[in-house]
């Protein structure tokens, strides 16, 4: 004899129940996500609110560097995009390099390497010892000594620099400085001492010749042209010797 066992069904009411309760937890969980996403791309609600900019500034203002970063919206502080900050500050002339990082909870960071002038190299720019040419707003006072005046080919400023390092070295331990050099197109070299003299030293062995103007040097300002007038120019670019010229000594006021 068979038993017949009656299962009743689930009513269906209850599928339909949890499954709305499903998609409505999805549905707040993606608003409130879109809701977050909203927070954290707003300035108003998450800003960078404050800047700190260090290194060692001396042409650079952190009024240039901010107004640098502000130029464009910098975005929140989750969204803010630091390598497109921070090209934004390298391009300052003063700036050789910048780095930023962001700091919890509204603040940008930044740390700035200035460039160092050597020299004014033709006039209208300057350059660093490494070679790197640059056009800045000089302000001399805040130079701890004047900046020479370098003059030299444009394709030619690492050799510049080093006819320039070498000449100043040597002159530099006989107590004398350069306040101008120039190199031609020919690379023949000539400078201006701190006391005014011009040194033609042609293009080879100036180093040489720089020595044997020192060695000349005591017989020249014992020369009678020396009594009265101020030593001018000195052309080193012979074997041996030198031509010399003097100009008019001139009057000081009583």
């Amino acid at each position: 004899m068979s038993v017949k066992v009656n299962r009743r069904a689930l009513p269906s009411w209850n599928f339909w129940l949890g499954l709305l309760t499903c998609i409505v937890t999805l549905v707040a969980f993606g608003l409130g996500l879109a809701k977050l996403i909203t927070v954290l791309k707003d300035e108003q609600q998450v800003p960078l609110a404050r800047l700190n900019v260090q290194g060692e500034l001396q042409q650079l203002s952190e009024h240039e560097v901010r107004a640098a970063l502000t130029r464009q919206p910098l975005g929140s502080f989750f969204t803010a995009d630091v390598n497109a900050l921070r090209q934004r500050v390298e391009q300052l002339p003063w700036v050789a390099k910048a780095s930023l990082r962001k700091v919890w909870p509204d603040r940008l960071s930044v740390y700035i390497t200035e460039r160092e002038p050597l020299a004014y190299w033709n006039n209208d720019r300057l350059v660093t010892a490494s070679g790197d040419v640059f056009k800045a707003a000089l302000d001399s006072d805040k130079l701890a000594q004047p900046l020479p005046r370098l003059f030299g080919p444009e394709t030619a400023v690492e050799t510049t620099l080093e006819q320039f390092n070498r000449v100043q070295q040597m002159l530099e331990v006989n107590g004398m400085s350069v306040t101008a050099m120039r190199l031609t197109e020919r690379f023949a070299v000539s400078v201006v001492l701190g006391n005014g003299i011009e040194l033609k030293l042609g293009r080879e062995a100036t180093l040489e010749r720089i020595k044997r103007f020192i060695d000349l040097l005591p017989q020249i300002e014992a020369h009678k042209n020396s009594e009265q007038n101020a030593l001018a120019t000195v052309d080193l670019r012979y074997d041996t010797g030198a031509a010399v010229s003097w100009r008019k000594q001139e009057q000081k006021e009583s």
